[in-house]
């Protein structure tokens, strides 16, 4: 897993490791190449060469208490290059310095990274030193590694331009959840949007995954005055409904693959496709009508689009960080994107927002310019999967996060206020069809809204958070 780790499927049979940090998808890609061929009288011709490659994985330390020492670990991986049938991609003999600095600004010291003998082939470590790690101001970092063939990787990407940052949690509201209850869900107030499988015109496309799971609805998104678009990626168009009713189809210039999308302040449409065999995602722009504006590709592989406060910002791996994808109306480029990387995702009403899901705690923080003002631990004796949702509203943070045991999964939504847990509820996983992995939920206002599925079609619920 990368390092922020998350679930890409929906029931505890499809999941695979999940995690966060606002919070994967991620799995290191390896290279796919064509077999070798037999010449006249059975001669086996030369196989194609492949580069030196190196990749390194890292769940950074966004959030941390100020008890006991910080280590960065780093798991590496690369393949020797050489011919293609023995070229291995595995953990391997490579050095590598973590570049560390107080805070945001000033000189970063260099520290070497060292194998983990008490760990599993290819982990790397570096201790921060206890004056920098305990900084009111946090700590800020990157890490290059070379490998013996001599290739390099900087994480994150854009290194001293944007490194990652660690700040201190500082005076936490605790928040624990014993043991989850399964069974004990809520309705919802008002279904806002549903239409059956199928190709009518009323109707969403359903696809059958690599794995044979069902896919389709990948994504959707509510605008202020509540109307309700569901990205229909397999006939390459938008449906949109009011007041619960469908009442525009807009086509739109995608590939048809799983996405997400968000909805710009203006009406425009930014889709998010996933990954392709030979590019990163790529992010188109339409206008409200359907218009194509233009598309980028990303920086890295990306798990999340969501607006900020300049346009829209993605969640791009193995950096984990959140990009800007567009500035002063025009789409930013993958360099671009790479020098604007941030561990906090700014909001759209200013400030950000950090997450941290590690083993079953969830750290989540609250930032302005002048640092954490309100941050939270919440635990759980049932464990969590991903953190689908982590929005500000107001002084408090909706969170929605997955929690599962080995047969059964929900969600549970949290209001998390300056005393600790003001409100909270359980939410049935209505995930039959695959969706892009982080796009089930979205905050409007006062109302939660959530894409579900099941054998029989695709709908949004509504959850008004007042006066529960």
């Amino acid at each position: 897993m990368s390092r922020v780790i998350r679930v890409m499927c929906a029931s505890p049979e499809r999941r695979i490791l999940a995690g966060a940090s606002g919070l994967l998808v991620g799995v290191l890609a390896g290279a796919i190449v064509g077999l070798a061929a037999s010449g006249p009288g059975g001669a086996r011709q030369a196989t194609p060469s492949l580069a030196p490659f190196i990749d390194a994985t890292h769940l950074p330390p966004l959030l941390t208490t100020g008890a006991g020492l910080v280590d960065l670990r780093y798991e590496v991986f690369c393949s020797t290059g050489g011919d293609e049938d023995v070229a291995d991609s595995a953990p391997c003999n490579a050095s590598g310095i973590v570049y560390v600095r107080e805070g945001d600004s000033g000189w970063f010291a260099p520290f070497p990274l060292h194998v983990d003998p008490s760990a599993p082939e290819g982990r790397y470590v570096a201790s921060v030193p206890s004056d920098i790690a305990r900084s009111p101001a946090g700590f800020s970092y990157y890490a290059t590694f070379r490998s013996e063939p001599g290739a390099v990787i900087t994480l994150p990407s854009g290194g001293a331009a944007a490194p990652d940052r660690s700040l201190p949690l500082g005076r936490s509201i605790d928040v624990h959840l014993g043991a989850h209850v399964f069974g004990a869900t809520r309705k919802p107030d008002d279904v806002v949007a549903h239409a059956r499988w199928g190709d009518g015109p009323d109707e969403i496309g359903l696809e059958q995954g690599r794995n044979l799971t069902p896919m389709g609805g990948s994504s959707f998104d509510v605008d202020r005055p509540g109307r309700v678009v569901v990205l229909d990626e397999a006939h390459r168009r938008l449906l949109r409904w009011s007041d619960g009713r469908l009442d525009a189809r807009l086509p739109l210039a995608i590939d048809g693959t799983l996405a997400d999308l968000t909805l710009g302040a203006d009406g425009r449409v930014y889709v998010l496709e996933s990954t392709g065999p030979a590019r990163n995602p790529l992010l188109r722009e339409f206008s409200s009508d359907g218009a194509s504006l233009g598309s980028v590709e990303a920086a890295e592989r990306a798990a999340e689009i969501r607006p900020g406060p300049h346009g829209p910002v993605m969640l791009q791996e193995p950096s984990n960080q959140w990009t800007e994808a567009e500035d002063g109306g025009h789409l930013l480029s993958a360099d671009e994107q790479r020098k604007r990387g941030r561990v906090a995702r700014l909001l759209p009403g200013g400030g950000s927002v950090v997450l941290l899901r590690a083993g079953d705690e969830i750290r989540a923080a609250l930032e302005s310019r002048d640092g954490v003002r309100r941050s939270w631990r919440v635990t759980s004796e049932t464990p969590f999967a991903e953190v689908q949702l982590a929005e500000a509203r107001g002084n408090n943070l909706v969170l929605v996060a997955r929690v599962y045991t080995d047969v059964q999964d929900e969600f549970v939504v949290l209001v998390l206020g300056p005393r600790g847990l003001d409100r909270s509820f359980s939410l049935d996983s209505d995930d039959w069809a695959e969706t892009a992995p982080l796009a089930r939920f979205r905050l409007v206002g006062s109302a939660l809204y959530q894409l579900g599925s099941t054998a029989n079609g695709v709908f949004v619920n509504r959850f008004d958070l007042e006066g529960q």
